[in-house]
């Protein structure tokens, strides 16, 4: 009876949290662009950008590592992850990830690295003349732990550090994400909420340091019964823009093959003002499972600054 009032109060809990964020979210638009390395707020792996980045409930594979590190404790077995992203221009990243999880004593470990490549750039000078080519990116490495606490709620965290260069310049800092994830009806049901990037700076590109994109996350997932099909949701809150929705499906009747849609409204802020295209924000994915590996793809449409495109490969799934 403990057990059963714990677990509604955590939900309650949760709801409250989210209804709070969204209420108070109304001044945040004023902090738009003051935020450093916002290369954390690029979502990661195929699979879950292909459901529009709606992941903090589900949390059920390894890009759990990035959207909400409790859900790693859900692996039986070691996992890794590789993927690639091509996206707008010419600029590239990547995600190379690990979990070794501990059944016995209910906790997994698990580490990260993902990195950023601006692609090459031309320097010119106050008149338009070109004086070379200069280049930059960011880099990441992150651990994480998550532990279980019986068979439906997880704790995670994942200390992060980060550096970034452009031309001669260069800054870092350190980051904190924070999870929990809380499951029912034999995990058919799940609820996540995550607070990503609680950090500072220990150096900056210019002469003042700026704080990083602390960010909030909710979300759930469901498995109707008797259906071969999974839907998630998520309500983002970033300090630095709008809050945003994110929704996502995956549909799995025709095993190994794997087939997904999502949408994310911050594709709004890929058109411009007389802009006609009103499908930024769409992604559409795929996946297929051979000899315990999974192959994923997701295509994001990106409006006016160009479609994205993601390869994601995970083993142990």
């Amino acid at each position: 009876m403990k057990l059963y009032s714990f677990r509604q109060s955590l939900i309650v809990i949760m709801t409250i949290l989210i209804i709070c964020t969204v209420i108070s979210a109304k001044e945040i638009n004023s902090n738009v662009g003051t935020s450093s390395f916002n290369f954390l707020k690029i979502n990661v792996g195929a699979r879950a950008v292909s459901m529009g980045g709606a992941f903090t409930g589900l949390a059920d594979d390894a890009s759990a590592l990035y959207y909400n590190p409790a859900g790693i404790t859900k692996f039986e077995n070691t996992n890794y992850t590789a993927g690639y992203q091509n996206y707008f221009t010419d600029i590239q990243s990547g995600f190379l990830g690990y979990i070794r999880p501990n059944i016995e004593k209910g906790y997994a470990l698990g580490w990260y690295i993902s990195y950023l490549n601006y692609g090459t750039m031309i320097r010119t000078d106050g008149l338009g003349n070109e004086l070379g080519e200069f280049g930059g990116g960011d880099l990441l490495a992150a651990m994480t732990f998550a532990t279980k606490k019986g068979y439906d709620l997880s704790f995670g965290a994942t200390i992060k550090f980060i550096y970034e260069t452009i031309d001669e310049y260069s800054a870092s800092g350190i980051a904190l994400d924070l999870g929990v994830r809380y499951s029912q009806l034999r995990d058919r049901l799940s609820f996540g909420l995550a607070v990503q990037n609680l950090g500072t700076q220990f150096s900056s590109l210019g002469d003042e340091k700026d704080r990083l994109p602390l960010t909030f996350r909710g979300g759930t997932a469901y498995h109707p019964r008797g259906l071969p099909l999974i839907m998630s949701g998520d309500l983002i809150i970033p300090v630095d823009n709008d809050p945003v929705i994110a929704l996502g499906a995956e549909y799995f009747e025709l095993k190994p093959l794997y087939l997904r849609i999502g949408w994310n409204s911050f594709g709004s802020n890929y058109r411009t003002a007389d802009s006609e295209d009103s499908w930024a924000g769409l992604s559409l994915g795929a996946g297929f499972d051979y000899n315990n590996m999974q192959i994923s793809y997701a295509f994001a449409l990106g409006a006016e600054l160009g479609d994205s495109h993601r390869i994601t490969l995970t083993k142990g799934m």
